[in-house]
């Protein structure tokens, strides 16, 4: 299927991706989403049954028992600083 986006000559295909939710102040990441993916711009299409149980499963699960809390900016200077070690800066 043709993208849906204006100007964007790519098409969807099937793929898994990383969909990230915010749900009562809290982020939860469900790795392994089947989607539709253009292969230009990168939207993303879910369809109406994998919303429907992403929706369904942040129902079902208890709230985690553990959580992590990383400041953006503490986390992009360990990554460049990871990427200088390697060279890549």
């Amino acid at each position: 299927m043709k993208c849906t986006l204006q100007g964007c000559s790519g098409e969807y295909e099937a793929r898994t991706v990383v969909h990230t939710v915010k749900r009562r102040g809290k982020v939860i990441v469900i790795d392994h989403v089947p989607a539709e993916v253009c292969t230009v711009c990168g939207d993303v299409l879910l369809a109406p049954e994998t919303v429907r149980r992403i929706e369904a499963l942040l129902q079902a699960t208890p709230p985690p028992n553990r959580t992590a809390t990383v400041r953006y900016d503490s986390l992009y200077a360990a990554f460049r600083a990871a990427c200088a070690r390697r060279g890549y800066a």
